[in-house]
Order: C-alpha cells, then sequence, then structure tokens
C-alpha cells in the first residue's frame, strides 16, 4: 500500500527536473548529486545544463583546466567539489575506461564521492535496489516509522532501515519519491492535510508530539548560518578570481571585505585549499 500510494503521488506531483530524463548519463547522474549538495535545486539546474552541454562525458570532463572548472561553477558553493570532480573524472577515465562504475563500492572509492552519492549514482544512473538516504528521506522515515517530528543525527542503522522499506521493484523510483515527499510535503513544517501517507504515518497516530527540546536543540545546531561566515568572504574573493582575465593584485582583493583579519585568514585559505595561487609578483589567479 505504502509503495503503491508513494509512486501515485510522485507521479502526479513530482517536480519536473532536468535531469529526471531517462536519457541523462551516469555521469549527468553523478554530477547532479554532487552540485546538489546543500544547494537548491533551482540553482543548480542551469549550471547542470551547460556542464553537461560543455562536457557530456568524464571523458571530456577530464580534459578541463582547474580554472576552466571553478569559472564554470560560478556560485554553487563549495567550490573544492569542482575541483574533486575533476578527479574523479580523471579517476573515472584511468581506472574505469571512461565508464561511470555501477557497483557502490568502486564507486565509493572514486575522490569526492561519499556514501550517499554513491548510492545515489547506483540507484537513480542503474537501477540498484539500494537505500539512499538524505535529509529528506531521512525525516520521511522518522514520522512514518518511528513517530518522531525532527529527523535527528544519522544513526548506523538508518540504511538498514531505509532498505526494509525498498520494494523489490521500482526501489528508484520509490526511492526518489520519498525524497519528493519529504521537499514538498513532510518538509520542517510539514502539509499533513495532503500527504498521500497520513494515515499510515506512526507521528499522526501518536497524536502528532511537539519535539523535545533535545530535538530542537539539535535541529538549531544543524542550521549553518551563512552571512558573516568566512565562508561569504572566500565566495566574494573567489568571484573577483573568476571574473578576473589577468592575476588579480592583492589591492582588488581588499574591497571585497571590510575586516582585514578574515579577509586574509579566507584568502590564504583559499591558498590552502587549493582554489587560488600567488604568482612570484604577488598576483593571485584561479589554479592552472
Amino acid at each position: 500500500m505504502l509503495h503503491t500510494r508513494l509512486r501515485d503521488w510522485y507521479h502526479a506531483n513530482g517536480r519536473t527536473i532536468i535531469w529526471r530524463n531517462p536519457h541523462t548519463s551516469a555521469w549527468g547522474i553523478l554530477l547532479s548529486e554532487v552540485m546538489s549538495q546543500q544547494t537548491p535545486v533551482a540553482r543548480v539546474e542551469p549550471i547542470w545544463k551547460e556542464w553537461i552541454e560543455r562536457w557530456p562525458t568524464p571523458t571530456d570532463f577530464a580534459n578541463a583546466t582547474p580554472d576552466q572548472v571553478l569559472r564554470a561553477w560560478d556560485r554553487l558553493g563549495y567550490p573544492r567539489r569542482a575541483l574533486r570532480l575533476l578527479d574523479c573524472a580523471r579517476a573515472i577515465v584511468a581506472e574505469h575506461g571512461g565508464e561511470v562504475p555501477v557497483d557502490v563500492d568502486k564507486l565509493l572509492a572514486l575522490p569526492g564521492i561519499g556514501d550517499y552519492t554513491a548510492r545515489a549514482v547506483a540507484a537513480f544512473a542503474f537501477g540498484q535496489r539500494v537505500p539512499v538516504v538524505d535529509t529528506n528521506v531521512r525525516r520521511v522515515y522518522r514520522r512514518l516509522i518511528d513517530g518522531k517530528f525532527l529527523p535527528g543525527p544519522a544513526r548506523k542503522r538508518e540504511l538498514a532501515e531505509v532498505e526494509a522499506l525498498l520494494p523489490e521493484v521500482g526501489a528508484a523510483e520509490f526511492s526518489v519519491a520519498l525524497m519528493e515527499l519529504g521537499a514538498l510535503v513532510c518538509t520542517t513544517r510539514p502539509q499533513c492535510d495532503i500527504c498521500p501517507v497520513r494515515d499510515l504515518c506512526a507521528w499522526q497516530q501518536t497524536g502528532c508530539p511537539a519535539p523535545t527540546d533535545e530535538e530542537l536543540a539539535s535541529a538549531k545546531r544543524r542550521v549553518q548560518k551563512f552571512e558573516g561566515t568566512d565562508r561569504q568572504v572566500r565566495g566574494k574573493i573567489m568571484a573577483v578570481l573568476r571574473a578576473a582575465t589577468a592575476p588579480v593584485p592583492l589591492s582588488e582583493i581588499d574591497v571585497v571585505w571590510p575586516d582585514a583579519a578574515q579577509r586574509s585568514r579566507a584568502l590564504f585559505s583559499l591558498l590552502d585549499d587549493g582554489l587560488a595561487e600567488q604568482d612570484e609578483e604577488g598576483y593571485f589567479h584561479l589554479p592552472r
């Protein structure tokens, strides 16, 4: 019953997202999953489209230079992901003949590919019956099965718990449906009146108990602020370097942020991360 309801609801209500296309390659799926980490789909879609048109295969992408990749990454955030994607593509070419591997363990061995991404690619690119657990799935599972309002921290047994829900046939589509339910209905402020599985929900059956103080405190700790952080300053400096057609003097970087100590810390963290380089004359540029 759960599987059928969620599948039918997803067919009627699921978002049309550019890479949710049966013709999207495994490389396209891998790109979408890495790009979408902590980034809204609406921001990812146009960048993903540009990338897949410019670099349609891992082999094409493996021939790109770091500065090309970082410019194309634009403002997606966490630009180290872009360079790790470049490492990943080169490993796919060197170790797998340019084809994205099917096996979860081989996917996990690729640079920059974590447990979630490996399972997502295995499921959504190759149709494997593997659990794919992101924040949305975790939230749906905790309410639907555990009767908890907030998802709380990840648990070691979580993959096995979600795997037990998967149907033998159509597991990947069911996983997408779980994600969509969490993204559109079972959100932080759930819209229970339009939920297709409301009568099956353990949280509903126990009277919709409010979150405990501990749950609220845990959720608050997980919210990452952006304004005023070193990450914001790093982003401003990266924007200057991406836009530049020649090495940038320090004076052009100094104007992006008033706090000199924080600005300096952000700049040198970019150098340490390999996202920026300084030449012999003291000018700054993207890695080449």
